[in-house]
């Protein structure tokens, strides 16, 4: 390996290798010269490539695939960005004015996590739990959730080609969407269930989520509602901490969640004036509830505030920072992730509903089920603590 390589190798190499370990977190604590030693390895195998390889070796296009490799290693929400990517990273770049309606996750490929009801892809029969294997012929297996998500994006009436898999890989389907510009969905829908029973839907948290639910559990509460089912499914959207207040409005004491970063734990405790909704509370979740719908839940769950009742969450709970790269490329790793009140980890493990209810399995192209199974166990488990 000439020096020149070693050079560009230790460049790219080092302040991800480094911040994985001090910033990040790969799950154990690494002495200093064990991280030479690793980086002394990787040196040796780049070297070793270099020189036995049967074809010229194209140095940068092998390190994309190593830093690709290394984010696999993490978790979900990390990656591998490319330079023209981070350029529209740090610019705050919109990824596209229009989009197929779906939120995605990495698992091997891009995994959809929620599904916009009306959306493109929701009429071509996509679901959550569904794979992304290409986006225009493009593989997603080395594709970050942040790329992903642009590359779903774009202008009004384009198109865009996936293929999918649900169930079985040997057999993928091609979807081809147009990306539809849809008017911002509200942050939640409200309505009664039955005569005692409130119903919230809420699909994304914002600094307005406190005063969006108190209102309309007060609104439903003049109708006759004493208790209340509030549907997470499909709650990916906003930011982690929006959701802690959100669930400030039902927890009185004790600890909402807490925030670990590497060596350092910060606990997020209810304060006076918190509980103000004192209501019992069944929480709805699936494999669509992720991100802020999961510290929500987690809040409210670890507390006795409520039950979940569904199917486990997806297990996404992280803040992820951009490490810059010397060639304009970066590294997009979690260094925040959310705990549960117990201090049991959300991220990459989920949240395991008290009250089990599988979706049906749905074929393919077939259409949806028109009964809501989750949503009738949640009353029926309200008039069986009534009867109690």
């Amino acid at each position: 390996m000439t020096s020149r390589t070693r050079l560009w190798v230790l460049l790219i190499s080092t302040p991800v290798i480094v911040f994985a370990i001090i910033g990040g977190y790969l799950g154990q604590v690494m002495a200093k010269d064990e991280t030479y030693q690793h980086l002394r390895v990787f040196e040796d195998v780049v070297s070793l490539v270099l020189n036995n390889y049967v074809e010229e070796v194209d140095i940068k296009k092998a390190m994309k695939g190593a830093m690709n490799g290394l984010a696999d290693n993490l978790d979900a929400d990390s990656g591998f960005l490319p330079a023209n990517i981070v350029s529209a990273y740090e610019a705050n770049q919109p990824a596209g004015p229009a989009d197929v309606g779906v939120e995605v996750s990495r698992q091997y490929y891009l995994r959809v996590i929620s599904v916009r009801d009306g959306s493109p892809a929701a009429k071509a029969g996509m679901r959550p739990g569904d794979f992304i294997r290409t986006i225009d012929k493009r593989s997603t297996k080395d594709v970050s959730v942040y790329e992903g998500d642009r590359l779903l994006h774009g202008q009004p009436g384009t198109r865009v080609s996936l293929l999918v898999i649900r169930g079985n890989a040997a057999d993928p389907h091609d979807v081809v969407l147009t990306r539809e510009r849809v008017a911002t969905p509200p942050e939640l829908t409200s309505k009664m269930a039955d005569a005692a029973t409130g119903y919230l839907h809420i699909l994304e948290f914002s600094k307005r989520s406190p005063v969006q639910i108190k209102q309309a559990i007060d609104a439903l509460a003049k109708t006759g509602a004493n208790r209340y089912v509030i549907d997470l499914r499909g709650a990916t959207r906003g930011d982690l901490d929006d959701a802690v207040a959100a669930a400030r409005l039902f927890v009185k004491s004790g600890t909402l969640a807490v925030r670990e970063t590497k060596g350092n734990k910060e606990t997020m405790a209810a304060q006076t004036g918190d509980g103000a909704i004192t209501a019992p509370v069944v929480l709805l979740v699936d494999q669509s509830t992720a991100r802020a719908g999961e510290v929500f839940a987690g809040a409210l769950d670890g507390n006795k505030r409520a039950e979940m009742i569904g199917e486990h969450t997806v297990g996404s709970a992280a803040r992820q920072r951009l490490v810059k790269l010397p060639d304009g490329s970066a590294m997009l790793l979690s260094y925040i992730r959310y705990l549960l009140p117990n201090g049991n980890p959300i991220h990459e493990k989920g949240l395991q509903p008290e009250v089990l209810v599988d979706e049906p399995d749905v074929e393919f192209g077939a259409p949806a089920p028109t009964t809501d199974l989750p949503l009738q166990k949640a009353l029926e488990y309200f008039s069986q603590k009534k009867a109690a």
